[in-house]
């Protein structure tokens, strides 16, 4: 089997989440042949990938979305009036008819170079900005208009591998990809959300500052139409867990094709790495990247909460930069409140430095189902983390589990509670252990490798049920 996997801003550009799942993911299913399809944000994001491709890789394709297609772009007036108005629905944010776009798209009617600078486009956007923006200057509302459309239109345009089935790993973009190769080639499409695309979106445009107050409703409302699109036109979703299944659905993924499938890791390869031996250093890990997302700076701000009280701990920062501008305020910040025992060690061989450490904590403001956390079990080792994507159902167990407390949640951002959970935690070696044991048992028992390998396989068979 041919399996073209879609990723966006992920693998095989950066380390960590989902380009470790799916680095792991290709190399575990040998007896197939992969596709890596992958959308690329552009200048903001490395064009260099950090992964060497699996022997089972046989192509590589890249969508940058600051470029066009590179085909025969046609004039405006070869549209026909259905492609038009599917192309006003897509300004209004109503729902176009997408099979109209693949095909206009895909036969280069729809080159966004000429079609966003076109008089018809612009007549469009300055009919809802009259009717639906009338106090956002129009050059605003028109820039933002062309920011959604442009690379939407990259995208419908690209060039399209052919697989036996096409594996979408978020909805956004790489959904789109997903339901466009689905429709011109008549084969499957799966999607796999490890972090709820629309709703990271929507945080994300919430808290920003490059998105202009009155448009962000629209802007999300744009991002929550793509994921409809690829639940739409997915045969089967899944999720990580129970309650991203039920957000999926919330959001307008039917029922009926919703399914979880929890990570795996290779348990054997954690579960005999010993525990940290006594000293008088209690040693914290936490394996996040240097990302906004990760929210390294409320950690640090933690830490130094933890290092009035104790002075026998030490913080371990184990990851990559992913933003060097939050690197460096990372740095500067620790520097400002004189943490000398905090060590940024960067990128590390995660089973070996686990030797060193006597638990972990991880302070993300979203994650899905993160392998840290799972690695960190299996080795015996109890967690501290934000209570955000199934961290809690972790370290306390889902509804049938009853083995007991793994670790502790705390609310995102909350650097008093988050140091408070690592003081007791540094505090209470039994604890430790306890709570090491029942991770342990945890992992072992729901979350282990060939257990997820399985599943997949079954959904590609369409035997998952």
């Amino acid at each position: 089997m041919k399996i073209a996997l879609i990723f966006e801003g992920s693998y095989p550009y950066v380390h960590g989440g989902v380009s470790t799942w799916a680095h792991d993911y290709i190399q575990s299913l040998p007896e197939h042949e992969f596709i890596i399809w992958t959308v690329h944000p552009g200048a903001s994001v490395s064009k260099e990938p950090v992964y060497e491709m699996p022997a089972n890789v046989v192509a590589f394709y890249e969508v940058f979305l600051d470029q066009a297609p590179q085909v025969a772009g046609q004039a405006p007036s070869s549209l026909s009036d259905s492609e038009r108005s599917s192309l006003q629905a897509l300004i209004r944010g109503t729902e176009p008819s997408w099979s109209q776009l693949f095909q206009a798209a895909q036969a280069g009617r729809l080159d966004p170079t000429w079609l966003t600078r076109s008089s018809n486009f612009i007549s469009w956007v300055e009919d809802v900005a009259k009717e639906s923006y009338p106090l956002v200057p129009f050059t605003d509302f028109y820039y933002s208009m062309q920011s959604m459309v442009s690379p939407l239109l990259t995208v419908l345009g690209a060039e399209i591998p052919q697989a036996d089935v096409y594996h979408a790993v978020s909805t956004g973009y790489a959904g789109v990809l997903g339901a466009l190769a689905s429709q011109q080639t008549g084969q499957p499409f799966f999607v796999t959300e490890h972090g709820i695309y629309s709703r990271e979106r929507e945080e994300e445009i919430l808290s920003s500052n490059w998105v202009l107050h009155a448009l962000k409703q629209a802007w999300i409302a744009y991002f929550n139409q793509l994921a409809q699109l690829a639940y739409d036109r997915a045969d089967q979703i899944t999720s990580l867990f129970e309650n991203a299944r039920k957000t999926q659905i919330a959001l307008g993924a039917p029922a009926q094709k919703t399914r979880v499938i929890s990570n795996g890791i290779h348990y054997d390869r954690f579960n005999g790495i010993p525990l940290k031996g006594p000293g008088d250093w209690v040693d914290i890990g936490a394996m996040i990247r240097l990302a906004p997302i990760k929210d390294v700076l409320n950690l640090i701000r933690a830490f130094a909460d933890v290092s009035q009280v104790l002075p026998n701990v030490r913080l371990h920062i184990l990851g990559d930069t992913v933003d060097p501008d939050y690197a460096q305020q990372c740095y500067q910040l620790a520097e400002d409140l004189e943490l000398d025992r905090l060590i940024f060690a960067g990128r590390v061989d995660v089973r070996s430095y686990m030797k060193e450490l006597d638990f972990t904590v991880l302070s993300s403001l979203s994650e899905g189902q993160p392998l840290a956390v799972l690695e960190s079990l299996a080795a015996g080792r109890p967690c501290v983390t934000t209570d955000v994507g199934a961290c809690r159902e972790l370290l306390e167990g889902g509804p049938l589990d009853q083995l007991g407390l793994a670790g502790v949640t705390v609310a995102p951002t909350d650097s008093q509670a988050l140091a408070q959970a690592m003081i007791k935690m540094a505090l209470s070696e039994g604890a430790r252990w306890r709570m090491g044991q029942v991770g342990r048992q945890r992992v072992a028992r729901s979350y282990q490798h060939q257990q997820m390998i399985k599943k997949y396989q079954q959904m590609y068979e369409g035997r998952l049920i």
